[in-house]
């Protein structure tokens, strides 16, 4: 994940406490307005190349256009690399829960996880 601040921290935090443990592979980058998104390219690449162990890897960040976006834009690969923008709790317990089903059905699933997800609650 690639978010502003300390958002994708507390997603992934929560992620852990829904699934009852910490899943692999599962790392994030926090954007401080202070930073340099050049500054932050390379470090995303070699968290990126941490968590790729051959099988691809999606990038979730939080608000498309942003700056966690636009960093996440310059790693995506066709097929190896993907992104998704909106990253909420359902779309990360989604994302994490269909990990090992291939590319084309983890973005899927995902985008799902993330718009079913909001709903308006009626008593």
């Amino acid at each position: 994940m690639i978010t502003h601040g300390s958002y994708g921290e507390s997603l992934l935090q929560c992620a852990c406490h829904v699934l009852n443990k910490r899943p692999p592979q599962l790392l994030q980058l926090g954007v401080a307005a202070q930073d340099d998104p050049l500054d932050l390219l390379p470090i995303a690449r070699d968290l990126l190349a941490t968590v790729d162990h051959g099988d691809g890897v999606l990038i979730l960040v939080d608000i498309f256009g942003a700056t966690p976006a636009n960093i996440a834009m310059k790693l995506l690969q066709p097929g190896k690399v993907e992104g998704v923008a909106g990253v909420n709790l359902p779309m990360l317990v989604r994302a994490l829960t269909y990990r090992e089903k291939g590319m084309a059905t983890l973005v899927a699933k995902a985008v799902a996880g993330g718009r079913d997800g909001v709903l308006q609650m009626e008593n």
